[in-house]
């Protein structure tokens, strides 16, 4: 917990606490959910390896695996390179020691890619993300006072962006309005760290949306709570959003139903 970066100094992580969290988190996807749920190796010497987010992006059956901005993180690749090679998915790797790309940085709608130029992802790295999905349009967008895109945004439906309300994530909002050619409906909650959420769509239980716990950010609960046609499912990221944690960093999606 100490190691891990943080924009920002703050209060320390109680591990215990962040422990039970993630087990909470686990224990959703997988006995709620019936997800099937690969987990990771932790490893000591990458304190930020429980962000498997940033580390790969899948969509369909290809996986681009990242380089990430801080170099620190750049070995937590060669795990999540191992699993994905296990799903017989077509890797494709960033090599290019010019390009960065966080996973953090990448919003795909469903429809086309939005990636945001940070201080973790550069132009470079968002070319190659669109050389490797070539079937989607791809578009970048700034990302000011914000570690990634997805620090004040996600998907929270099939066509519907939940966004923050802060400056900078209304700004980025009005950007990818700008850049596209299909109009989305948008979800506005106070909390810019609220508006990270995990939305699936789920053969047995339909629009599924994991969101921050009311006891965290209760003005952004209780915007998610109007969403009727969803199963809502709120989770407490007290711990590591200390860390800069955000509830997609956690976990890559994987749209495969074969026996892992």
């Amino acid at each position: 917990c100490r190691q891990a970066l943080r924009s920002v100094a703050g209060p320390e992580v109680d591990f215990a606490r962040a422990e039970r969290e993630y087990q909470l988190y686990v224990g959703v996807l997988r006995g709620k959910l019936g997800l099937q749920v690969l987990e990771l190796p932790a490893d000591e010497s990458l304190p930020d390896c429980v962000f498997v987010e940033d580390a790969a992006v899948v969509c369909e059956e290809t996986a681009l695996l990242t380089r990430p901005g801080a170099p620190s993180r750049r070995k937590e690749v060669e795990a999540m390179k191992k699993v994905l090679e296990s799903l017989n998915l077509n890797i494709v790797e960033m090599v290019d020691e010019n390009a960065t790309l966080d996973g953090g940085d990448v919003l795909f709608t469903g429809r086309e890619f939005f990636v945001g130029l940070s201080r973790r992802t550069n132009q470079r790295g968002a070319e190659i993300l669109a050389d490797t999905f070539k079937d989607y349009a791809v578009s970048t967008v700034p990302v000011h006072d914000a570690l990634h895109l997805k620090s004040f945004c996600s998907m929270a439906g099939p066509n519907l962006i939940a966004i923050g309300s802060s400056e900078a994530a209304q700004k980025a909002l009005k950007t990818m309005q700008q850049m596209s050619d299909h109009r989305y409906d948008k979800l506005t909650v106070p909390d810019d760290a609220a508006a990270n959420c995990i939305y699936l769509n789920i053969p047995s239980k339909g629009h599924v949306l994991l969101h921050r716990a009311p006891e965290e950010y209760p003005e952004s609960a209780k915007v998610f709570e109007k969403l009727k046609d969803h199963m809502l499912i709120p989770i407490a990221n007290t711990e590591l959003e200390k860390v800069d944690g955000a509830l997609t960093c956690c976990c890559v999606l994987i749209n495969k139903t074969s026996e892992l």
